[in-house]
């Protein structure tokens, strides 16, 4: 009875349910993207990937403590791996990531976030020799066009009026850099999901401590007020411990390729809670694109 009724408890249900774990993750990363831009005034952005790790790190230590006793000889003989996840997740993808909504429009970065399926594909085949089958591909790209769709607002005509700059350039690479994390999860060690992301978390924070003592000493000012507590909180809490976890287990589940599609949730998200709380007035193009958006995931997430 006592294992019945853990199979039945929530938090394994859910644990099992890979498309929810990733519709989540996307929706935890829209706002995070969202926030970041609205609060890099306030909080510099080697400063926010610094406290985000370090925060993500403190909550998840206790809850992956008896886990991590146990599964610390098999993570630290593959120490190399671990400090390339840290690295390509949580270091230099966050640093890059904050520091280039420093200097470019959120639709941009929308849009760069739309080739994170691909980037992905990339490193899975350069490094395992994984290769997208054809429905796959289209189911990407099909996802894509509705993207392109919700983001331009129905006028693809407004891609020729966007401007490439430093910003774009530093978000691309933090993207490039997370495909690699995302391709190098099919390596992972056979441990327990919370006993590899604190030792991850771990190490990117680690990496990103001397950056922020070197960013603070240089004059660059944080305003700790109320929206940057609540900010930061909300970003150690939801795009960092609980994405991460979501995400990382929705690789173990159904694999890298099939996993990142739900990158291109993160525009839906975007402009749904824009008609929540912005007042924004849905359009056909919205239907359009989320009904693109949709199909594309379905297609390129199945068997």
């Amino acid at each position: 009875m006592m294992d019945q009724s853990r199979k039945l408890s929530p938090v394994t249900w859910l644990s099992n349910q890979p498309y929810l774990l990733l519709s989540l993750t996307s929706l935890f990363w829209a706002t995070n993207m969202v926030l970041g831009r609205y609060v890099s005034g306030h909080v510099p952005p080697v400063t926010m990937a610094c406290v985000r790790c370090v925060g993500a790190f403190l909550l998840l230590l206790p809850f992956a403590w008896p886990h991590l006793r146990d599964d610390w000889p098999v993570l630290i003989a593959r120490w190399p791996l671990m400090l390339a996840l840290g690295f390509t997740g949580f270091a230099a993808n966050t640093v890059l990531a904050y520091w280039g909504l420093l200097y470019t429009q959120a639709l941009n970065g929308l849009l760069i976030q739309s080739a994170g399926p691909l980037c992905v594909a990339l490193w899975t085949l350069i490094l395992f020799g994984v290769r997208l089958t054809l429905p796959r591909l289209l189911g990407i790209f099909t996802s894509l066009i509705g993207v392109l769709i919700i983001i331009l607002r129905g006028d693809l005509a407004a891609l020729t009026s966007i401007e490439i700059n430093k910003g774009d350039a530093m978000l691309a690479a933090a993207l490039f850099i997370f495909g690699i994390y995302s391709a190098l999860m099919l390596r992972r060690p056979a441990s327990h999901p919370l006993s590899l992301i604190v030792v991850t978390i771990g190490a990117g924070a680690l990496m990103t401590i001397p950056l922020n003592i070197w960013e603070l000493t240089s004059g660059t000012p944080l305003i700790l007020d109320r929206l940057t507590l609540v900010t930061l909180i909300y970003v150690i809490v939801f795009p960092s411990a609980l994405a991460y976890l979501f995400f990382n287990r929705g690789i173990a589940l159904i694999g890298p390729n099939r996993a990142a599609p739900f990158f291109h949730l993160m525009p839906v998200f975007g402009s749904a809670m824009a008609i929540v709380f912005l007042d924004e007035q849905p359009k056909l193009f919205h239907l359009v694109g989320y009904a693109l958006v949709l199909a594309g995931v379905v297609v390129a997430s199945r068997r």
